[in-house]
């Protein structure tokens, strides 16, 4: 089973992790210069989950609806929570564990749904992450979700069990996007047969050498774009949603512009060059 809400992804995503007391200022910043996708987690070591919601609030009170952004979060598991301020029973079980943030999730965010619930990083047990997954499933059948994803997972062996195991599928995979992993190449080809939207982090922090590359400049000069604008619009092209975490408004309103031209095949390749994509076999 899959869920019918594929395709309400915005294009780009604004991430908030790190964001700490500057959260709520910078989630309004980011929806007044036009981001109607918002990414965080049920991580208080990384993440001001409620103070996200307090955005949401004031912007509630303004009058935007619930249906006018794309909202996702995320369930942690306790290898990744700060043992003083895990937002859920750390001795409950996984699915009592998910249950559980999912319910903080909710309360953080004021909201009744979420358009995407996804699971931090897989367990170091494939027993374990099923387990988590298919917590994630009853709230998806229950209406709590829109979507499900998975977050950190850089195996396409472990996503393809997954998926298989799954009931649910996956829809969503949140990775970092750098040469250590080889850019998840052969894992991105088989998301686009699966319909799994591929969303990158750490998107222009990990890639410097990609921004100052001949190829990306060369597109930058030709349509008056910044490098970083020639990237995010790259991997658009190339059936990736980037996250961003700037704190500048100057920086967020060129993000939300990358996307107004349309690249073609000889100069996608340019860049696929790069290392960043290789054609599939004929």
């Amino acid at each position: 089973m899959t869920s019918k809400n594929y395709l309400s992804m915005p294009a780009i995503i604004y991430g908030t992790a790190w964001k700490k007391e500057r959260t709520t200022e910078l989630v309004l910043t980011a929806f007044a210069a036009g981001f109607r996708g918002i990414d965080t987690a049920c991580q208080p070591r990384h993440y001001a989950e409620a103070l996200v919601g307090e955005a949401l609030s004031q912007l509630a009170e303004q009058g935007v609806a619930r249906e006018d952004y794309y909202l996702q979060t995320k369930y942690t598991p306790t290898s990744g929570q700060d043992p003083e301020t895990t937002p859920y029973d750390p001795a409950a079980s996984i699915e009592s564990q998910v249950a559980q943030s999912f319910q903080v999730s909710l309360q953080n965010l004021n909201t009744s749904y979420l358009d995407a619930l996804i699971l931090h990083s897989p367990f170091p047990e494939f027993e374990h992450t099923l387990e988590a997954w298919q917590a994630m499933e009853k709230i998806q059948r229950q209406g709590g979700c829109n979507l499900l994803g998975i977050s950190n997972c850089y195996q396409l062996e472990l996503l393809q069990q997954l998926y298989q195991a799954a009931q649910f599928k996956p829809q969503i995979i949140q990775n970092r996007f750098y040469a250590d992993t080889g850019y998840d190449i052969a894992l991105r080809q088989w998301c686009i047969e699966k319909q799994i939207r591929y969303q990158s982090f750490w998107t222009l922090t990990a890639n410097p050498e990609i921004l100052k590359s001949k190829a990306v400049k060369a597109l930058a000069a030709k349509y008056h774009q910044s490098p970083a604008q020639v990237l995010f619009n790259y991997l658009h092209q190339r059936q990736i949603t980037p996250l961003t975490g700037t704190g500048r408004l100057e920086h967020m309103k060129m993000d939300l512009a990358s996307f107004e031209v349309a690249y073609d095949e000889a100069e996608l390749r340019t860049i696929d060059q790069l290392g960043l994509w290789k054609a599939p076999k004929a």
